[in-house]
C-alpha cells in the first residue's frame, strides 16, 4: 500500500453510480441473520462450556446477549442517521470531522476492516470445513484450510450479480437455518433432562478470578457468535427506506438469534453431559446422533453446512462494501470505486474481499475469532459509542434509541470488559495494529499534505 498510489483521488477514476436501494426489510434481516447464524454456536458451544468449565457458560451467551442489545441500539441510530455503504466507515469520519480526526478514524476503521474483514468470512468457511469432518472424517488439516479457502472463492463468484437475487437466496436460506435450529430445540426439549442441564461443578459461582476472566472468555465467544446484527449497516446505501428498514433489522435480529442460541444451548445440556459437549468436536451432530442415529447426525450436519456457508456469504457481501466506500471518499486505491456496469455491485472490493479471505483460511480457527472481536473493538467498537454522542449533536434525522445514554455507557464497559479479560497475546497484538495503523495514516496525511499536517485553511 504505497502513498503514492492512495494518494489519487476518487475523481481520477472513472465515474461510478451510486448502488441502487433494492434490499427491503425481508432482505436485510435475512442478511443480518444468516450473518449471525453461521458455523459459530455450531462450533463454540464446546469452546464457551470449556472457558467456564461447566453449564455455567450459558451465563456468557445470555451476556453476550445483552451487550450486543445495547449495542444494537448504537448500531440503529447510526445506520438511521448515515444509511451508507460501508457503515462505520462513514459514522466515525462524520461524527468526528470528516476533515481532521474523523480522517484518522476512519482511515483506522478501514485498516482494522481490511485485516479483520477476511478474518471474519474465514471464520465461518473454516468452520465450514471443520464440520464437513463429520461427513468426511479423512480430511486432514491442509484440506480442510483448502476447502475453506475455495468456499470464499465460490462466494465470490456467485456475489457477482446485483444485490436482488442475493436478498432471494439469503430469504430462503435463513428459512433453512431457522428451521434447523427450531428441529434442534425441538428434539431436545422432547428429551430434556434439568439434572442433567444444570449439573454444575462445585465452585461454580465462586465470584473469584477465574470465573471473571471464564465468564469473560464465554461472553467474547458469545458475541462472536450474535456478530452481524449490524450487515444490514454496511449495505445501507443498498436499503429501501433505510431510516425505518435498517433500525428494524438490526433490533428485531439479535432478539431472535439470542432465543435460538440459548434454546440450543438448553437442548445440547440436557440430552449430552456437559463434559461430552466440551470435547466434542461436532457437537450439535453428536447431540442429534445420540437421539437419532447416524441418520440425523448426519442430517443435521448438511443443514448447518449449508447455514455456515449461507453466513460466509452475506458476511462477504458485507464487507466488500467498506474499501468501495472508503475508495469513493478518496481513501483508498481509486479503482476500488468502480461498480460493474450492469449489475451495480463494487467489482475490485469483491475481488479483494475474496481473495484476501481466501488467504486467511490458513490461520487458527481460535486465533481468527480471538483477533477478530479484540481488534474490532479496540479500532471500532468503543469509537462508535462516542461517534453516537456526537451525531445527535448534530441533530440528524432518524431513529432514536430508549432510554438515552444508558446504552451507550453499558456497551462502552461491556467492550472494555471483553478485551481486559483476553488473552495478552491478543490485546498487544490489538494495541500494535491500532499504533501501526495510526502510523500508516500519519505517513499518508504527510505526504498528502493534509491535516495534521496541512495548514489551517485546509479545505480538502
Amino acid at each position: 500500500m504505497t502513498p503514492a498510489l492512495l494518494a489519487h483521488s476518487v475523481a481520477d477514476a472513472e465515474p461510478s453510480a451510486a448502488p441502487r436501494r433494492l434490499l427491503g426489510l425481508p432482505g436485510a434481516i435475512s442478511a443480518n441473520l444468516l450473518n449471525m447464524i453461521g458455523i459459530g454456536p455450531f462450533i463454540t458451544i464446546p469452546l464457551a462450556l470449556s472457558a467456564m468449565g461447566g453449564p455455567q457458560a450459558l451465563l456468557g451467551w445470555l451476556l453476550g446477549a445483552v451487550l450486543c442489545m445495547f449495542d444494537g441500539f448504537v448500531w440503529a441510530e447510526l445506520g438511521s442517521a448515515l444509511p451508507r455503504s460501508g457503515g462505520s466507515f462513514h459514522y466515525l469520519r462524520e461524527a468526528f470531522g470528516p476533515r481532521r480526526l474523523g480522517r484518522l478514524f476512519g482511515f483506522l476503521y478501514l485498516w482494522q476492516v481490511l485485516l479483520t474483514g477476511p478474518m471474519s468470512i474465514a471464520s465461518g468457511t473454516v468452520g465450514f470445513a471443520k464440520y464437513a469432518t463429520y461427513l468426511w472424517p479423512s480430511l486432514t488439516g491442509w484440506e480442510i484450510a483448502a476447502m475453506a479457502a475455495a468456499l470464499c472463492l465460490l462466494n465470490t463468484v456467485l456475489l457477482w450479480r446485483d444485490v436482488r437475487s442475493i436478498e432471494r437466496l439469503s430469504v430462503v436460506v435463513s428459512a433453512i437455518v431457522i428451521g434447523a435450529c427450531l428441529w434442534i430445540i425441538c428434539s431436545g426439549a422432547l428429551h430434556f433432562d434439568a439434572a442433567r442441564a444444570f449439573a454444575f461443578p462445585p465452585g461454580a459461582f465462586t465470584l473469584n478470578h477465574g470465573f471473571w476472566m471464564g465468564l469473560g472468555a464465554a461472553t467474547l465467544i458469545g458475541v462472536y457468535d450474535y456478530g452481524g446484527y449490524n450487515n444490514v449497516c454496511m449495505l445501507g446505501g443498498e436499503v429501501r427506506d433505510p431510516q425505518r428498514t435498517i433500525p428494524r433489522a438490526v433490533l428485531l435480529s439479535i432478539p431472535i438469534v439470542a432465543l435460538l442460541y440459548i434454546g440450543l444451548n438448553l437442548a445440547i445440556l440436557g440430552v449430552l453431559p456437559w463434559q461430552e459437549a466440551a470435547r466434542s468436536q461436532a457437537v450439535v451432530a453428536d447431540f442429534m446422533q445420540k437421539l437419532y442415529g447416524p441418520l440425523g447426525g448426519t442430517t443435521v450436519a448438511i443443514l448447518i453446512l449449508i447455514a455456515s456457508w449461507g453466513s460466509a456469504l452475506v458476511v462477504l457481501l458485507g464487507y466488500s462494501r467498506v474499501p468501495y466506500a472508503a475508495a469513493v471518499e478518496g481513501e483508498f486505491f481509486t479503482p476500488f470505486a468502480r461498480l460493474h456496469p450492469r449489475g451495480g455491485f463494487p467489482t475490485l472490493s469483491l475481488l479483494f474481499m475474496g481473495l484476501a479471505s481466501a488467504a486467511a483460511c490458513f490461520i487458527s480457527l481460535d486465533n481468527l475469532i480471538a483477533a477478530l472481536i479484540v481488534v474490532q473493538t479496540l479500532f471500532q467498537y468503543t469509537a462508535q459509542c462516542f461517534a453516537v454522542v456526537m451525531l445527535r449533536r448534530q441533530k440528524r434525522p432518524g431513529f432514536r434509541m430508549p432510554l438515552y445514554p444508558v446504552p451507550v455507557i453499558v456497551t462502552l464497559i461491556g467492550w472494555l470488559y471483553i478485551v481486559t479479560t483476553s488473552k495478552p497475546i491478543h490485546i498487544v497484538a490489538g494495541i500494535a495494529m491500532v499504533v501501526l495503523g495510526s502510523a500508516m495514516f500519519l505517513l499518508l496525511a504527510k505526504t498528502r499534505n493534509r491535516w495534521p499536517f496541512a495548514p489551517s485553511t485546509e479545505t480538502l
